[in-house]
């Protein structure tokens, strides 16, 4: 029997950082606006009052919306802008969460009541009040990647939904190397490898080699012993072959010519990727020192290498070149 509305059932989505910003303006006319600025209304600064206003309503909307799912937000941010040309005052709604939804709802309810608020604490002032341009402008996490509202975002907003990645590893040589059979016959497009390469060139790395070679035990050994030989990286990357299946021969390769094994990078990226696919687990990922180059293997999965590298970027990365370099 199918019921005639239903709450979407989210259970087997992958858990996801989202970020999301909604906006919104009451016009309260030249008096209401004078009493607002000068935080001089008869029932107290309505300022203040809407930002704590507007956090309540984000954290409330699934209460308020029947099939919205109730949300654990890690933060909320509410804050006001005064437009003295048109006698307003805009609200900005901020949200984050790791969840397996969205938070669109949370943030335009939050405008809601933050713009309520201002209306209650105003209409004593002036009747004819009106709410207008209550809009989502940006959201990042889910299937659509980030979205940023057509008509335009202030640049305040890209930079918090999109930032730029800071030059971490900025004066760093990086090699990059792709397993795969295919890949390797141009059978089809190394994704994997060039996203890497497009992380590491954005954090500040200089790329020094990349290749793309079967998944072949012995040869994965070679190539890897001579990148370093020749290039001396002081990080070295790999995508793919960290699986079960009988072609996946990185460990193998690898661990045999590590000075030092690092665990807990192979413990953080599965405890990490967890959060993403229960899949993450079988996942053998190693990592190591060869002479001064740190190595690290990832999966063969580009959505993989963009987890992993986000789990081992701003810090661990940079701290563990500088520790196998001799740097303080």
């Amino acid at each position: 029997m199918k019921p005639s509305f239903q709450m979407i059932d989210v259970g087997n989505k992958p858990i996801k950082h989202r970020i999301a910003v909604a906006s919104g303006e009451i016009v309260v006319g030249a008096e209401a606006f004078a009493l607002i600025r000068d935080r001089k209304l008869p029932k107290g600064d309505v300022l203040m009052l809407a930002e704590i206003a507007g956090i309540q309503g984000a954290k409330k909307a699934h209460e308020m919306i029947p099939l919205c799912h109730p949300m654990g937000l890690d933060m909320v941010r509410v804050f006001t802008e005064l437009l003295p040309e048109v006698n307003a005052v805009r609200v900005f709604c901020v949200a984050s969460v790791h969840a397996k939804t969205g938070i669109e709802m949370e943030v335009l309810a939050g405008v809601n009541a933050a713009l309520l608020t201002i209306w209650d604490l105003s209409k004593m002032i002036e009747v004819n009040l009106a709410m207008r341009e209550i809009k989502l402008l940006a959201k990042k996490g889910g299937k659509s990647g980030l979205w940023l509202n057509p008509a335009g975002v202030p640049d305040w907003v890209l930079e918090l939904v999109n930032p730029p990645v800071a030059k971490l590893l900025a004066g760093r040589k990086a090699a990059v190397l792709t397993l795969s059979d295919r890949a390797a016959k141009g059978e089809y497009e190394d994704v994997s490898g060039a996203t890497l390469k497009a992380a590491l060139i954005e954090a500040g790395c200089s790329i020094c080699d990349y290749q793309v070679i079967p998944d072949d035990k012995d040869g994965i050994a070679a190539t890897v012993q001579e990148m370093v030989t020749r290039h001396t990286p002081h990080l070295l990357i790999t995508t793919g072959g960290t699986g079960v299946s009988p072609r996946d021969y990185t460990p193998e390769a690898l661990l045999p010519l590590f000075d030092k094994e690092i665990p807990g990078i192979g413990e953080l990226l599965r405890n990490d990727g967890a959060q993403y696919t229960p899949l993450s687990w079988s996942s053998r990922a190693v990592s190591g020192i060869i002479g001064s180059t740190l190595v690290i293997t990832l999966p063969g999965n580009p959505a993989a290498v963009s987890e992993g590298l986000s789990a081992l970027l701003p810090k661990l990365i940079p701290h563990l070149i500088r520790i196998t370099n001799g740097e303080k």
